[in-house]
């Protein structure tokens, strides 16, 4: 028993392992020092990408020669095939390569995509010199050239969003969330990661985006490039302190053969003790049971003087209302919930709490046309909670997945957007009438296409609010720190 208590004193209890497979030691691994790495990471990657991303459609107008609607269509599809990969990258992570490797893997092809767009954008795309702004556009290009182009930027796609899911998930691996301590700085990693990503993304709509408007689009896909080698470099000096989850077999092929022996046993009369209802024990570590619950049984001017702003800018007063109202929550907010709660003292909200007030700020949001406070204040609730909500209540198997979910969600998002202004567009514009969003806004009705957002936010809510009150939250069997007390009590 003594030797129990000292493993548990010295080692993780989550079933992590350091990088040669042993259990992982408590002072020598994870935590913040590694965690940080992981949202400098963040930060340079997400810098990287959307130091692409934010000006392709311009890129694509003023460089390839494309109108306005086939970039808008082309870069959908790019950003939809992004979050295809981030499910691509969440399976190979849990059922192959682990997270560390899957993300080694994918940031290296990430690099390459960049490196190649930059360079095939220097020495070919540019054609003739000083063409690529708005008052000189690139002369047409060869299928060579344009084959090259979108190679290189489908696999900046692909190594993205391979790695995307799986760097959330790992930072959450370096800390154990059987310690009291380590547990609350696992659910502050998260706010961090957003922040981070946020972070990254404000330098390229700022100073990446006003460069490349400007037609240095070289100078742009290089700092894009030497950014994501930077994050790639940092990201292997922590190879020695991060902590592992090993992967388990295939989550689909158990997925499948679920299904199987569900139909073959369906006549067969269920055990009435819950401990009868397990698998045989196995040697994997970290797995645990998952106690079975009873509840289912049934267009503006853009100068300021000689100053042109980018487009692109506008979306940094969303990046720093999500930098102010993460630090406003962790700080603040929490705290207090915490004290106000008579049923669990100490704790705030939940995720599903934090997911439904996120939602409520969106519908006000759109109701105001749009305020960026307000849009930032209701992704920090909105996504933050999403991503704990997934990462605590996936199986142990398919936490890289259940971050994908939320990667693909925001893809659908963007898909059904599209659809919905083209909907729109449809019906309200007429012979006499432009319609709601036309190419004058001032001769349009955008105000009424935010309140059909913050109509049909509002109907999400409602379903959201009846998915909620079914839900009931997994429960893992008892921790190993506990079953120790247990044993010293008796």
């Amino acid at each position: 028993m003594d030797q129990k208590v000292r493993q548990f004193e010295v080692c993780t209890q989550d079933g992590s392992v350091d990088r040669h497979g042993n259990p992982a030691i408590r002072a020598n691994t994870g935590k913040w020092l590694t965690a940080i790495l992981i949202l400098v990471n963040q930060g340079l990657a997400t810098l990287a990408f959307f130091g692409v991303g934010v000006n392709l459609v311009l890129f694509l107008t003023r460089v390839m020669g494309q109108d306005n609607a086939e970039a808008a269509n082309n870069v959908s599809k790019w950003t939809g095939t992004v979050y295809i990969f981030s499910l691509l990258g969440a399976f190979l992570s849990d059922s192959y390569w682990g997270r560390y490797k899957t993300c080694a893997i994918f940031q290296a092809s990430f690099v390459a995509g960049l490196v190649m767009l930059s360079l095939s954008t220097g020495a070919l795309l540019l054609e003739p010199s000083g063409c690529g702004v708005e008052e000189s556009p690139c002369k047409p290009h060869s299928t060579f050239k344009t084959v090259l182009f979108y190679l290189s930027v489908y696999l900046i796609a692909l190594g993205y969003g391979g790695y995307q899911p799986n760097i959330a998930t790992f930072g959450a691996d370096q800390f154990d969330a059987e310690d009291s301590v380590e547990g609350h700085s696992k659910i502050a990693f998260f706010s961090y990661f957003y922040l981070a990503l946020n972070l990254g993304s404000l330098f390229s709509n700022t100073v990446l985006g006003y460069f490349e408007d400007q037609g240095e689009w070289p100078l742009g896909f290089w700092a894009s490039a030497g950014s994501a080698f930077a994050g790639l470099v940092l990201f292997l000096t922590g190879t020695p302190k991060y902590r592992h989850f090993t992967p388990r077999e295939s989550p689909w092929s158990r997925f499948c053969q679920v299904l199987v022996a569900a139909t073959r046993k369906a006549k067969i009369d269920v055990d009435h003790e819950d401990l009868n209802l397990y698998d045989s024990e196995t040697q994997r570590t970290g797995d645990k049971k998952i106690l079975h619950t009873k509840g289912f049984r049934r267009a503006m001017k853009t100068n300021i003087k000689n100053f042109r702003i980018p487009a692109s800018s506008m979306s940094s007063f969303d990046i720093l209302s999500v930098a102010f109202f993460i630090f406003a929550y962790r700080r603040f907010l929490d705290p207090l919930f915490a004290r106000l709660n008579k049923t669990e003292p100490n704790k705030g909200l939940t995720e599903l709490q934090r997911m439904g007030i996120g939602l409520v700020i969106a519908i006000m949001a759109m109701i105001s046309a749009g305020i960026y406070m307000l849009i930032g204040a209701s992704e920090v609730f909105m996504y933050v909670g999403q991503l704990e909500f997934f990462n605590s209540q996936a199986p142990t198997g398919l936490k890289s997945f259940a971050s994908a979910l939320c990667m693909a969600s925001i893809s659908l998002g963007n898909y059904v957007s599209s659809l919905l202004v083209s909907i729109v567009m449809k019906i309200s514009t007429t012979d006499d009438v432009p319609g709601w969003i036309p190419e004058n806004l001032n001769k349009g009705h955008l105000e009424r296409f935010y309140f059909l957002l913050a109509g049909l936010t509002a109907a999400d809510f409602v379903v959201y609010l009846i998915c909620a009150k079914w839900y009931k939250y997994i429960k893992s069997e008892a921790s190993f720190s506990e079953s120790v007390t247990e044993e010293e009590e008796v």
